[in-house]
Formats: structure tokens, C-alpha cells, sequence
């Protein structure tokens, strides 16, 4: 079966990542480009004897590399394998989206073009002639509905056939000034019989004369590298010259701005309405000035509601299946310490983060919701003017409440943000909103210590407040560490939409499964050590003195002997002995050394502090037949205020290792990273104690 390998290239919110829904069915799959954090989604089709990946690029305005994200979906075209272009564009902005497209027809690549959102220029008046189009291009395009899955099947046939014939040459071409200089250098090129693997002489030459780093750095291994530079140089004198412009990419880019207004004074042939749209109409009251950001906080605080109230009916049945299950386990197995691992260590700690599942996903479904109508993107407009009080960019919105669902694609969201000392304090205070991955703690905490009705309260005030705490760290940090003048806020608003179910489930699904998949290796792999080091070594004398204890005693008192005697079992073992070392550093905070060797666990990843108070409560507690439920084992022995600062505590520290990991690679050096573990046990460390303190003048 022959493969057609597709690079899927749009700018941000054309629709791209709807049309791999869209054509994929359930072949759609996430991984990571090689070599960096960078996320990417693929899909891969059969048709007609082909195999067809597609490979969804992250979204670029153009080719140039001040973000990260560019910067792979740059090399990626320039250097990448890949068969044929699928360039998608929003058709009710076509003039913005060709200067992209001109871009890509620098390459010198197959390519068909997609003019997507068809449905909705339409509505807006907006009509293509995609013919014209395609002769203007000198490549295949076609009008698409993503939404309502318009000749997808014809775009796919198209991507085939263009691969199938014999390559074309584009038809787009700069200016005279700019065309002499190009032939100049690919004239030199044929006449030493030069040829760059995988590239055109002419894509290689626009290159050299953009001044492009990355065709710079492939050529420059070559050998007439020596021989063309002095022929270059005298190139793009005669170019900087006859535009009275030094900046080459400025030069190229206002050629390309004139080609696509030029374009589309050719192939629109009506205007648009001189209406209001629905789009101006709704955004008349969500970013009104005064409404704005009370609207978002309403809808937040809905969406925690949401989180406990629905979440706690599925809790509720795999929490019941759980205790099922460990007792049943318990009933079969007879040897005692494999029925100890298997029970308390692998289903106690396993299930108790499994508990949390519907919690998480509703959290992303609202978070999925928000994103896809276009809703998150004026958020960051309507908070610009007060994240600007707080030292932060406008933009900073996107990678923070990214920070609520994961840690880690909030440090590379980091990446829109052009500044690096806005990108480095924006990621400095990521870790202060709350990821789902402490979801399940704050909700155990929360069913602990209030009622049901108010819980979803005390959900919404803990993200209120972990988000609060990190706009003031943000001030001291940008009056201290990332000192400077805030740069200007610019930012496209995109229309709202209604959202694609597909691509909602999918969201859902895959971020389940990453969550289903830790639960299933990382932190079963941690239950069982959690187990191990809370269950050995043993003490046969403390065990045979509290034995004979309880064989002596009265019937009354043999359960508060034998809860004595676990408590001090687990004291001498390796978990008790490292839990007794550090209890001195977290005592001020109202913790115990269980307490503290949770929020260590908690290094690892952030649901492993709710499988370790499962494990080691649930060895070590007076659990009653009736009364089982971790909630409740934690209510009766943390006290409030401890249990308080706790919630400060895991809000505030570090996030994961695989986060910190993220964030080393992001920040672009490890003395970040111990700056951030600084900065961050520090000021969780002050946090909890201030908390745990006060509450304890209250009389709590």
C-alpha cells in the first residue's frame, strides 16, 4: 500500500484541528513532535489503495520563528518528510490567510488549498470563486464546511490526485525587483549543478534572500556555499537598495500583503453585509466593560458547581465498586501480606484516584466548551486591562487557564507570548492555577470538611484564590526579577461557534485516557512502593507486645488496642522513619508526618497525594464497617486547620515532575528551575503557615 504523508498548515482558528476531526473518524491520535514538548494530533485514512497520515502542524500566522510553536511548524516544512501541503484557510478572511499560503508556495511544494468555513462566508455574503482561485495559485482549491463536512471527501481525492501527477510550479511570483535578484542566484545554482535535497532552486534562493536561518544553515554545509556568498551578498545589496529597505522579511512580507489583497479583489465577487453580526451582537455583553469579566467568573463558578454537584453520582458507584472489589480480593486471598498489598496498597491507592475521573472530565468538558465557541479569547481581552495591574500581558490569560487543566501545555502555551521576560513570569505563576491533576485532593478535602451543598462553593474559592495568589506573586515578581515596560496587547477575536461535539469527546477522551493511563502504570507503580515502605520492615516485638495486650483485654477496648498497635507498626517502618525526618519542616503547619510525606509524594504527580493519604489511612486508622470512606477516615483525624493549610500547601508548591520537566526545557535552563523550587516552596511553605496559624486564633 503506497503512503501519502500530509502536512496540515492554517493559522490559528481556521478550523484546522476540526477538519482532522472531521475526516479522521476515530483514527486520531496526540503525540509529541521528536525532540520537543511540542503536541501534535495526527490522523490516518485509507482510500482508494493510499495510506494517508496526516500531520496537524500547530497554527501559524506565517513562517517566521519568533515563537516556539512556529518555529516547528517552520522546519518542519523546510526539513520534515512529508508528501503534499494541505493549507487551510478561513474563507471569511481570506485576504489574512493568502499571506500565509504565499508563504507555502515558496516552498515549492504540492499543495492543495482549503477554503474552509465556507458555510459561514456565506452567511456573511462572502463569495469565492475557487476556480479563479486555483488558476491565480497555480494549485487545486476547493470550498469546505468542516461543521457541516462540505466535499471533504472530494478534498481528499484531490490530495491523492495532485500526488499522483506530475508536480506543478506555483503560479504566485513577487514583484520584477524581487523576481531578477531570485533568478540571479538560481541561474548560479543550475550553472554549478547545484541541488539541495528535497528543495527547489527557487525556494532556496527566496530563502537566501529572506535571510531565512534555517536555509541558511542547510546550505552552508554545502560546498558552493563559498562560491555564492560573494554573489549574494551583492544580491540583496541591489534588493535593499532598490526597496530602500535593509529588513528583508519586511520586503518580503509587504509583497506578500499586496499579493493577497490583490487576490482577493480578484476572486470575491460580492462584498460583505453591512449587518452586525451575531458575533458583534453577543460580544456587545460579554465583553462589555462592566460585564465582562463578572460573566467570567459566574461561568467558573458554575462550572466547579457542575464538577462536585454531577461528579459526586459516579463517585459514589466507583467508590461502592471499590470496596466490592477489595473486599472480595480480601476474602479469597489467605496469605497475609499479599492480601495487604493487593488491598490496601494496589486498590486503595489505585481506586482512590480513579474516584476522581468524572471530576476531571467535567472540568475538561468545561473547559473544552469554553475554548471551541471562541469564549476564552475574549476572556484575555476583557482581563488585559487587569492583568496589566498585576505586571502580566493580556495574552497570559491563554496559558494560565490552560494551567487548569494541565501544567504541561500551559508551559508551552507560554510560547505566544513574544517577550521572554513575559513568557518567564507568566510560567512562574502557571503552577498558582490549579490543575486537574489537584482536583481529586480538593474534592476529598472538600467532602471532608463541608456539606455537599456548599462544596461546590469551596471548590470555586480554592481556583479563585490559588489564581488571586498568583497575580500578587506576579507583582512582586515584576517589581523584583522581570522588571520592564508591559508591551501592547494585540490579539484576533474569533468568531464564536457552536461547538463541535466531536472534537469536545475527543478532547475529553484523550486527556481521560492520559489520566486513566498514569493511574494504571505510574501510579500503581506508586501505590506498591507506597505500600512497601508503609508496611515494612516489620516488628515482630512491637506486634507480639500489643498482641498480648489485646488478648488480655477487655472486649471493649481490643479495637482501640489493635488501632494503637497498626499506628505503631507504620511508625517503625522505612515510610515512618522518613515521614519522622522531615515532620520537624511541615510540624509548623499543622502537619503530620503522613501529611508530609504525602505532599513529597505529590512531587511525582499531583493525584499521588490522594493514593498515599489512601494507603496510609487506610492501614492506619480505626475504619469503621459502616463508615470506610477515605472522606471520612481524613475528617476525623486532620484537624480543620491543618487540613486548611494543607489546601494552601499542594495549591501553591511545585507541579509535577513532568511538568518541572516541561518547564526546564521551556525556560530555556535549569537555573529557572531552581529558581521556580525555590520560589515556590517558599511560598507555599508561608502560605500553609499564615493559614494554619490564623485559623487557629479563630479557634478552629
Amino acid at each position: 500500500m503506497k503512503k501519502i504523508v500530509v502536512a496540515l498548515v492554517g493559522q490559528p482558528n481556521v478550523g484546522k484541528s476540526h477538519l482532522l476531526n472531521s475526516i479522521s473518524g476515530a483514527n486520531l491520535k496526540v503525540g509529541n513532535f521528536a525532540g520537543v514538548t511540542v503536541e501534535k494530533a495526527e490522523a490516518t485514512l485509507l482510500r482508494d489503495g493510499y495510506k494517508i497520515d496526516i500531520i496537524d502542524l500547530p497554527g501559524s500566522y506565517s513562517l517566521d520563528d519568533f515563537a516556539k510553536d512556529e518555529k516547528v511548524t517552520k522546519e518542519f516544512l523546510i526539513e520534515g518528510e512529508y508528501d503534499i501541503i494541505l493549507n487551510v484557510l478561513d474563507s471569511t478572511n481570506l485576504e489574512r490567510n493568502l499571506s500565509l499560503t504565499s508563504e507555502l508556495l515558496e516552498l515549492d511544494k504540492r499543495m492543495v488549498v482549503a477554503l474552509n468555513m465556507d458555510d459561514e462566508a456565506i452567511k456573511e455574503g462572502v463569495f469565492i470563486d475557487e476556480k479563479e482561485l486555483s488558476e491565480l495559485l497555480g494549485v487545486d482549491c476547493i470550498k469546505t464546511s468542516s461543521l457541516k463536512k462540505t466535499n471533504l471527501d472530494v478534498m481528499v481525492d484531490m490530495i491523492i490526485h495532485t500526488v499522483k501527477e506530475p508536480k506543478k510550479a506555483p503560479k504566485f511570483y513577487y514583484s520584477d525587483a524581487i523576481e531578477d535578484r531570485v533568478e540571479e542566484l538560481v541561474s548560479f545554482m543550475k550553472s554549478r549543478n547545484f541541488k539541495l535535497t528535497n528543495h527547489s532552486n527557487r525556494s532556496v534562493a527566496i530563502g537566501l534572500l529572506k535571510q531565512d536561518r534555517t536555509i541558511y544553515k542547510m546550505i552552508h554545509e554545502e560546498p558552493i556555499y563559498a562560491e555564492l556568498l560573494p554573489l549574494l551578498n551583492n544580491t540583496l545589496e541591489k534588493l535593499h537598495i532598490q526597496f530602500k529597505n535593509r529588513d528583508s522579511n519586511e520586503i518580503f512580507a509587504d509583497e506578500r500583503d499586496a499579493f493577497a489583497r490583490g487576490a482577493c479583489l480578484e476572486v470575491i465577487k460580492n462584498n460583505k453585509k453591512n449587518i452586525t453580526s451575531v458575533t458583534q451582537k453577543i460580544d456587545s455583553i460579554m465583553i462589555n466593560k462592566y460585564l465582562g469579566i463578572p460573566i467570567f467568573l459566574f461561568l467558573m463558578w458554575g462550572l466547579f458547581q457542575l464538577t462536585f454537584t454531577l461528579g459526586q453520582v459516579p463517585m459514589d458507584y466507583i467508590e461502592a465498586f471499590f470496596k466490592f472489589l477489595g473486599d472480595t480480593a480480601g476474602e479469597f486471598i489467605t496469605n497475609k501480606p499479599a492480601k495487604s498489598l493487593i488491598v490496601d496498597g494496589i486498590i486503595a491507592g489505585v481506586g482512590t484516584v480513579l474516584l476522581f475521573l468524572p471530576n476531571i472530565m467535567i472540568l475538561f468538558l468545561g473547559i473544552a466548551l469554553l475554548e471551541t465557541t471562541g469564549y476564552m479569547a475574549r476572556v484575555a481581552f476583557v482581563l488585559d486591562g487587569f492583568f496589566h495591574k498585576f505586571g502580566l500581558h493580556g495574552k497570559s490569560f491563554i496559558p494560565l487557564v490552560t494551567g487548569f487543566g494541565c501544567s504541561i501545555p500551559a508551559y508551552m502555551a507560554a510560547r505566544t507570548l513574544k517577550s521572554e521576560r513575559d513568557r518567564l513570569l507568566t510560567m512562574f505563576i502557571i503552577g498558582f492555577m490549579s490543575c486537574g491533576a489537584r482536583l481529586p485532593v480538593y474534592v476529598l478535602f472538600a467532602g471532608a470538611f463541608f456539606t455537599p451543598e456548599s462544596a461546590g462553593n469551596v471548590l470555586f474559592a480554592i481556583y479563585v484564590s490559588g489564581a488571586f495568589l498568583g497575580l500578587i506573586a506576579a507583582k512582586v515578581l515584576r517589581l523584583t526579577v522581570f522588571r520592564g515596560d508591559d508591551e501592547p496587547f494585540v490579539m484576533e477575536m474569533p468568531k464564536y461557534r457552536l461547538p463541535s461535539v466531536k472534537l469536545i469527546w475527543f478532547t475529553i477522551y484523550s486527556k481521560s485516557i492520559m489520566y486513566l493511563k498514569k493511574a494504571g502504570t505510574f501510579i500503581f507503580m506508586a501505590s506498591i512502593f507506597i505500600w512497601f515502605i508503609s508496611s515494612y520492615p516489620k516488628n515482630i516485638q512491637i506486634e507480639d507486645a500489643y498482641t498480648n495486650k489485646i488478648e488480655t483485654a477487655l472486649e471493649a477496648d481490643k479495637n482501640i488496642i489493635s488501632n494503637e498497635m497498626k499506628k505503631k507498626l507504620m511508625e517503625n517502618t522505612y515510610l515512618g522513619f522518613a515521614g519522622k525526618a522531615i515532620e520537624p519542616i511541615f510540624k509548623p503547619l499543622g502537619f503530620d508526618w503522613r501529611m508530609s510525606v504525602a505532599t513529597l509524594s505529590g512531587l511525582a504527580a499531583k493525584e499521588v497525594i490522594v493514593s498515599t493519604l489512601g494507603v496510609l489511612y487506610s492501614i492506619g486508622s480505626e475504619i469503621k464497617e459502616e463508615d470506610d470512606a477515605l472522606k471520612n477516615i481524613i475528617s476525623r483525624e486532620i484537624p480543620f486547620a491543618s487540613a486548611i493549610a494543607f489546601i494552601v500547601f499542594v495549591m501553591v508548591y511545585l507541579p509535577c515532575i513532568a511538568a518541572t520537566a516541561v518547564f526546564t526545557k521551556e525556560a530555556g535552563g535549569k537555573k529557572y528551575t531552581v529558581y521556580l523550587v525555590l520560589f515556590t516552596f517558599i511560598t507555599a511553605w508561608t502560605l500553609a503557615f499564615i493559614a494554619y496559624h490564623s485559623l487557629l486564633l479563630l479557634g478552629y
